[in-house]
C-alpha cells in the first residue's frame, strides 16, 4: 500500500480545488459521506447510538459535521461538540456549521477547559466521532485539545477517527503530545504515512480508505517513496529460483558471529540462513566455540578462527579475507562480543569487503563509534539492522526520541550515511539511501524474545547471497520473518514463541508468496 505525506495531499487537494474548479466544499460533502458509510459499515452492532462527534474549528471538523448531519438522517442518534467559539469557524468547515446549525440536532460549543468534562458525562456516548485535528498537524498539542484527547482515552468509549487520530503527524506517525487512540480510522484518497509508521500506526485500529472523487487527471506525483508492505510486495522481491538449479547456484553466505557463551546466537543465524533457501552457508566463529557450532549446525559449514578468550583476534584477518573468495554475500555480528581488535576487524571489513553485507546486534555496536568508515566503503551499502537500543548508541539520540520520530530518524540516517538501515520494532521501518521507505506490516508481540534478530540477520544474508540488493533483501526479510511469527502464533500463541520456533516456518512463509496465498 502506497503511504503518502500530509504535504503530498495538501497538494492533491490544491490541485483538484485550484486546478480543476472542484470547490472545496464538494470535497468536504464527500469525504463527509464516504467516512459516514464507512462508520456505518464498521459499527451497526451499536445502531442508533449514542453518537458523539468531537469537532475541532478546522476542515476536520467540517467532515465531522457532515458526518452528524448524514448520520441523523439514517437514524442515528447524534450530538455535536464543538471546541471552539461559532466565530472561529471559517471556510468550508462554517458552510458546512452552518447547515448542521439549521437541524434539529444538539450543538454545543466549548471554547474552554473548564466546560469540557460536564458537557461530554453529559452526552454519556456509546461511540465517539474524532473530528479534532487533521493530518497536517505539527506543533504539540496542548490545552483544550490535550484535554480532550484525554477524556477521549479514558472513556472506554469505541472510537472512529476522521482521516487520522488526532494528535498523530500525518507526514510521520509521530505522537504531538498526546494522540486518540481510535479502533478505527477512515481515511481519504491515500493512506498516509502516519497511518502506517509507530507510534501513529497504534493509535490507528483499522484503516479504511476511501474514495471522495479526486480524478486521477493532473494530480501531482508524490514525491516520497514510502510503502506499507504487504504479501503482495513481498513476492515481487523473491529471488528467482531455478528448477534445475543446484546449491552453488543459490549463493553461498559466510556468517562471522559467535563468542564464548554466545554460540546460541551463532546457530539461530546460521540455520536461519540456511532456511532462507540460501544453497551454501559457512559459519565462521571463535575457535574456542567452533566444537559447539559443529553440533548446533547439521546443514551449515563451520570455520574456526583465531581468537583471544573467546573473542575473535586480528590474527583472523587473513583467514576471513581468504573466506571472502567465492561468497556472495557476508553476514556479521550475531553474538561476535566487544573487543578493541574485533572493532579494528569490522572497521576493516565495512571499508574494503565488497560483498553485499548485513550487520547486526554486537557488530553494530563496534560499529558505532566508527561510523566514518561508511563513507570508505566500496561495495555497495550495507544493511544495518538495529533495535531502539542500538540505533541510539549509531545516532547518539535517546531511545525515546528515536521512538517517537521513528519514520524520519530511520530515514535521515540511511540518507546520510548511505545505509539500507532496518530499525526493528513494531512496524520495522526499512530505508534506503535514496530515501524510499517500506514499513513492514507483519509481525506479532512474540518476535520481542531473545535472538529473534539473529533469525533475521541469517534472513538477510541469505537473501543477499541469493542476489538480492540490500533494500529488497532487508524489506523482504522482515516480512518473512514476521510472517513466520505470525504462523508460529496461529499454532500456539505468542507468550513463549522461541526464535528457534521461527526457523520451520520460515519456507511455509516463502511459500505463501509464491503461491500468492
Amino acid at each position: 500500500m502506497r503511504l503518502i505525506s500530509a504535504e503530498e495531499m495538501q497538494a492533491i487537494d490544491r490541485q483538484a480545488i485550484r486546478g480543476l474548479g472542484i470547490p472545496g466544499v464538494v470535497l468536504m460533502e464527500n469525504a463527509g459521506r464516504a467516512a459516514t458509510e464507512s462508520f456505518c459499515r464498521a459499527l451497526a452492532d451499536l445502531f442508533p447510538g449514542p453518537v458523539l462527534v468531537m469537532a475541532g474549528k478546522g476542515n476536520n471538523g467540517g467532515d465531522g459535521y457532515v458526518m452528524a448531519r448524514i448520520l441523523a438522517e439514517y437514524g442515528w442518534r447524534v450530538e455535536t461538540l464543538v471546541l471552539a467559539a461559532a466565530e472561529d469557524i471559517v471556510g468550508d468547515a462554517a458552510l458546512m456549521l452552518d447547515v448542521l446549525r439549521k437541524l434539529p440536532l444538539p450543538v454545543h460549543f466549548i471554547p474552554e477547559a473548564r466546560d469540557l468534562r460536564s458537557c461530554f458525562a453529559a452526552a454519556a456516548p456509546a461511540i465517539i466521532i474524532d473530528a479534532l485535528l487533521g493530518t497536517g498537524l505539527k506543533s504539540a498539542v496542548r490545552g483544550l485539545y490535550a484535554e480532550a484527547i484525554e477524556i477521549i482515552n479514558s472513556s472506554g468509549v469505541r472510537v472512529f477517527a476522521v482521516d487520522i487520530p488526532s494528535g498523530v503527524a500525518g507526514s510521520t506517525g509521530q505522537i504531538c503530545g498526546a494522540a486518540v487512540k481510535a479502533a478505527l480510522t477512515v481515511t481519504f484518497d491515500h493512506a498516509k504515512i502516519g497511518h502506517g509508521s509507530d507510534p501513529g500506526a497504534g493509535c490507528t485500529g483499522y484503516l479504511d480508505v476511501v474514495d471522495i472523487g479526486i480524478p486521477d487527471f493532473g494530480r501531482p506525483e508524490p514525491e516520497s517513496e514510502v510503502v506499507l508492505t504487504d504479501a503482495a510486495d513481498a513476492a515481487e522481491w523473491l529471488p528467482v529460483r531455478s528448477g534445475s538449479g543446484h546449491k552453488g547456484k543459490f549463493g553461498h553466505l559466510l556468517l562471522l558471529a559467535g563468542s564464548t557463551g554466545k554460540s546460541g546466537a551463532a546457530a539461530l543465524a546460521g540455520n536461519a540462513a540456511v532456511r532462507s533457501g540460501c544453497g551454501l552457508v559457512t559459519v565462521a566463529t571463535p575457535a574456542a566455540v567452533h566444537d559447539i557450532l559443529e553440533v548446533k549446525l547439521t546443514e551449515a559449514m563451520t570455520c574456526p578462527l583465531a581468537d583471544q578468550n573467546g573473542l575473535l583476534s586480528s590474527d583472523a584477518r587473513q583467514q576471513i579475507a581468504a573466506l571472502l573468495a567465492g561468497r556472495q554475500a557476508l553476514a556479521v555480528g550475531p553474538g561476535l562480543g566487544q573487543s578493541e581488535e574485533l572493532a579494528d576487524l569490522i572497521g576493516w571489513l565495512v571499508r574494503e569487503c565488497e560483498l553485499p553485507l548485513v550487520i547486526d546486534a554486537d557488530g553494530l555496536n563496534l560499529l558505532a563509534g566508527q561510523l566514518q568508515v561508511l563513507q570508505k566503503r566500496s561495495g555497495p551499502p550495507p544493511v544495518l539492522t538495529p533495535h531502539p537500543g542500538e540505533m541510539s548508541r549509531l545516532c547518539g539520540l535517546p531511545v525515546a526520541e528515536i521512538e517517537a520520530d521513528r519514520f524520519q530518524v530511520a530515514r535521515g540516517f540511511a540518507m546520510k550515511h548511505q545505509v539500507v538501515l532496518l530499525l526493528k520494532g513494531a512496524r520495522t521501518l526499512i530505508a534506503a539511501p535514496d530515501g524510499r521507505v517500506r514499513i513492514n506490516a507483519s509481525g506479532n508481540d512474540g518476535l520481542a524474545s531473545g535472538g529473534s534478530g539473529d533469525v533475521l540477520t541469517g534472513l538477510i544474508g541469505g537473501l543477499l547471497a541469493q542476489g538480492l540488493d540490500g533494500f529488497s533483501a532487508a524489506a523482504l526479510g522482515a516480512w518473512l520473518h514476521g510472517r513466520a511469527a505470525e504462523l508460529v502464533a496461529a499454532g500456539q500463541g505468542t507468550a513463549g514463541m522461541a526464535a528457534s520456533d521461527l526457523l520451520l516456518q520460515l519456507p511455509p512463509a516463502r511459500r505463501e508468496l509464491t503461491e500468492g496465498a
